[in-house]
């Protein structure tokens, strides 16, 4: 039988942050993930603080640092939030997000409202005023709502109750009521 009354793991400890360092944990951040240019500098910025709590050093020091980092990136083309912003507003419509929803996303990324919008612009259908409607489509089929659910038969109460919920699940996503009906009333898209 083991002892559980051992000591408690050790806290992790805080690195001192360099700009050295920072360059470092930016790049195998940037390896792993995109990024915008203020999801990056949140990230580092984080990292400052922790260090400076730890280690009692000049904060801003190295806010500067991460600006001048943030900075050289952008001149390298190592960060575009252009790019990003179109990159990642395409993948949540291919997912089925609502350009409600893509907005809010790319907002809390840290992208300001003309990146958001050039991006939204650029979503597959968007000339058309067809991007909402592909992303809902896509979202019906990724959830199989409506016409996308394989099972049939059910009776006239069932079915006007999964109809709603349904409906339901379509507007938390961010779908307005009238393009929510009309996806979920489709028929004949389970082949899809």
């Amino acid at each position: 039988m083991t002892d559980d009354t051992g000591p408690a793991r050790a806290a992790r400890t805080v690195k001192r942050v360099t700009p050295a360092y920072l360059d470092r944990a930016a790049l195998h951040y940037l390896e792993r993930f995109a990024s915008s240019s203020a999801n990056l500098r949140r990230l580092l910025l984080r990292r400052v603080d922790a260090s400076a709590k730890a280690h009692g050093t000049d904060p801003q020091e190295g806010r500067d640092w991460v600006e001048a980092l943030i900075a050289r990136y952008i001149r390298a083309g190592l960060l575009n939030d252009g790019l990003y912003a179109e990159m990642k507003a395409s993948g949540l419509q291919r997912r089925g997000g609502s350009t409600r929803v893509i907005r809010q996303k790319l907002m809390a990324k840290g992208l300001n409202g003309d990146q958001v919008d050039k991006a939204l612009s650029s979503l597959e259908g968007a000339e058309e005023g067809q991007a909402e409607w592909n992303a809902a489509l896509a979202y019906a089929r990724r959830r199989r709502l409506g016409g996308f659910r394989p099972d049939r038969g059910l009776s006239a109460e069932e079915a006007r109750v999964r109809r709603d919920k349904d409906i339901a699940a379509m507007a938390r996503a961010g779908f307005d009521l009238e393009t929510a009906r009309r996806i979920i009333d489709m028929e004949g898209t389970e082949g899809e």
